[in-house]
């Protein structure tokens, strides 16, 4: 059999990473429904993604490491056949159980899931730079394809996990929660078969690296990681569950209704960070992004939740008009600002040590939305949605400030 092409490995790794998205948006939803529906608080909810987020950290530093010593195709694999365990673990949980017996389950299955969510898309994302042709005579031309390349990955998988959210609505309406896992553990099981034919050392470094390369020794990457730190609590700090839980219990959504606005809302943003390239060129942006770049789109995103918390706090006519609007211009805005932060890792990584900067990148990615997750469940009880968009801007305002101390990548 010839070997793959570059870009055919590209596409077996992005479509793999599709199917993957799918069943993790879903998954996000269905817990969230499900288990707001059997009584459970925010809080409790926002516990049982607590291991999901936790371990997310965790596997995010040590499969870097993984994928740099024994290739991302092992890492890709295992990601993948561990999600499709957690979605049939979770096939068995029943209303009747005792609510501590449920939530340490599912915490458990969600914990499965964090480490196999953060193996695929570590072994996604650093792949691309692996396969990316090198341009050695025009240096610029390779970066703005690198550039294209991680925008349409990261974008189309954001799309995707939009249509995830709709499908776990769909699912939680029509078949229930525990044959929507069954089938998403099967589906997902095929789309695992597709990437048996990558080759066995995508990603793997030529020297084998020491567990003590886990760090990165980096300032581009420390300063950009601690920026995603802060970024993705913002989001996740009432974009997780207070804003759910807001639409369906204070706005009186129907669960669909709740699961398709939120999946339109993340294809939406998914659909931006896709067109980040192009839309830079529009702008005579010709030249890929850089620090300034970073820093203005954290500048214009600290602003966005102020905004709507002021507009829920004046008591608006329509509080589901002030979310809605203020939500798309939140989800342009940080859809630009991810696509270039998921840009700026590549470019200050090295075609060897990828896997690791990328890991310890998304470490930090992970640690974001972990507090993020348990901000969003706790300060919902104490000061409703407001309180958790005064956070967010917080938030925002703290990657911002971070992303002032990045150096310049080196381009090479």
């Amino acid at each position: 059999m010839a070997p793959l092409s570059p870009l055919q490995q590209y596409g077996i790794v992005t479509a793999n990473y599709w199917a993957f998205t799918l069943t993790d948006g879903a998954l996000r939803m269905l817990v969230v429904f499900h288990f707001h529906a059997l009584g459970y608080s925010t809080l409790e909810i926002a516990l049982l993604f607590l291991f999901y987020e936790f371990f997310g950290i965790v596997t995010n530093l040590t499969g870097g490491w993984l994928g740099a010593r024994f290739g991302l195709r092992l890492t890709l694999w295992s990601g993948t056949l561990m999600q499709v365990a957690a979605l049939l673990m979770l096939i068995p949980v029943a209303d009747s159980w005792p609510k501590w017996w449920s939530v340490a389950y599912v915490m458990a299955a969600q914990a499965i899931s964090g480490i196999a969510k953060d193996l695929n898309k570590m072994s996604a994302k650093s792949a691309i730079k692996t396969v990316v042709p090198q341009t050695p005579n025009d240096q610029s031309r390779g970066e703005q394809q690198l550039f294209r390349w991680v925008a349409i990955l990261t974008g189309s998988k954001n799309a995707l996990k939009g249509v995830g959210f709709f499908l776990g609505g769909l699912l939680l309406n029509t078949i229930g929660f525990n044959a929507a896992v069954g089938a998403m553990a099967a589906a997902l099981f095929l789309a695992f078969l597709l990437t048996l034919v990558l080759p066995a050392d995508i990603g793997r470094m030529k020297d084998k690296p020491k567990f003590t390369a886990l760090l990165s020794k980096s300032k581009g990457i420390n300063v950009l990681s601690l920026a995603r730190f802060f970024l993705f609590g913002a989001r996740d700090v009432w974009f997780v569950v207070a804003l759910p839980v807001f639409l369906q219990a204070a706005l009186g959504w129907r669960f669909w209704e709740v699961g398709g606005f939120m999946g339109l809302w993340v294809i939406g943003y998914g659909l931006v960070q896709a067109s980040a390239p192009a839309l830079r060129r529009s702008w005579g942006q010709d030249k890929p992004p850089g620090v300034s770049a970073v820093e203005f789109w954290s500048g214009v995103l600290t602003a966005i939740p102020a905004l709507i918390a002021i507009a829920l706090w004046r008591n608006v006519a329509h509080p589901g008009i002030a979310i809605v609007v203020g939500l798309a211009a939140f989800g342009v805005v940080f859809a630009m600002n991810s696509s270039i932060h998921s840009y700026m890792v590549l470019a200050y990584s090295d075609r060897e040590a990828v896997s690791l900067n990328v890991g310890f990148y998304y470490m930090a990615n992970a640690a974001g939305r972990l507090a993020g997750t348990l901000l969003s469940g706790a300060l919902f009880l104490v000061g409703g949605l407001q309180a958790c968009l005064w956070a967010s801007s917080l938030l925002v305002a703290l990657a911002f400030a971070t992303s002032t101390r990045l150096p310049n990548p080196a381009r090479s």
